[in-house]
């Protein structure tokens, strides 16, 4: 639905979500399901999903990439194999290292990480700022001066985007340009075609041998060959 390239790349990512389940115990993302029951606890609060859809976030990522680096980052993650134990989860948790893990991630894919964590903390930034705006009171009257409450939020986010949104906390923002996807590059095109020429190439080849080994048996069969014989008979005649 969302594109051969796109739905590959979630295939992968759902193989290294299985990955670390299956090392931890837990899924990832429970923050933000026990924030989810949280919110619903708390009378009259509003929970939002203000992150942006993942195929915009895919496409966009997908794009950014060179060919060769598509492939880089495919073969990492179909070979991702490293043990992950719970207290590496909370060394990530330490600032310093967290930074220099996001520091060598811009240096091997730079495009990866402007699309994947910065172009996400202006979105977050945004949606967050748009959340925090002042809730105005319902007026008695015409004449009543207009009477505003400040809001309460609670922002749920990954660790890697704290920094980002506090940077871009005081900036006008403009999500449009972030929201749009571009158009397929010609590797991607080239790439679509090869994968859908090989796969009705492969049901061709394997319609034409199940159709060949058919007839095969059906004129190995005593009765086609008694009909055959019959047939050429009459033809001689």
């Amino acid at each position: 639905q969302n594109g051969v390239m796109s739905g590959l790349m979630q295939m992968l990512l759902l193989k290294v979500s299985a990955h670390i389940t299956e090392q931890l115990g837990m899924a990832p993302g429970g923050e933000f399901r026990e924030a989810f029951k949280e919110a619903s606890k708390v009378p009259f609060c509003k929970f939002h999903l203000g992150d942006r859809p993942i195929p915009v976030t895919f496409k966009r990522a997908i794009a950014a990439l060179s060919f060769w680096q598509k492939v880089k980052l495919a073969w990492g993650l179909c070979f991702l194999s490293d043990p992950i134990s719970k207290d590496d989860v909370e060394k990530c948790k330490q600032k310093d290292l967290l930074e220099q893990m996001m520091a060598e991630m811009i240096g091997e894919f730079p495009d990866l990480h402007r699309t994947i964590v910065s172009e996400r903390d202006i979105y977050l930034t945004y949606m967050l700022k748009q959340a925090a705006k002042q809730i105005e009171l319902p007026q008695a009257s015409e004449t009543e001066p207009r009477k505003y409450i400040p809001a309460v939020v609670v922002g749920v986010v990954g660790m890697g985007h704290v920094p980002g949104i506090e940077k871009n906390w005081n900036s006008d923002l403009n999500i449009q340009q972030i929201m749009s996807v571009p158009p397929p590059s010609a590797s991607s095109k080239i790439f679509k075609f090869v994968i859908k020429a090989t796969v009705f190439g492969l049901m061709g080849y394997g319609c034409y041998r199940i159709g060949q080994r058919t007839v095969q048996f059906i004129l190995s069969m005593p009765a086609a060959q008694s009909y055959l014989q019959k047939l050429t008979e009459i033809r001689s005649q």
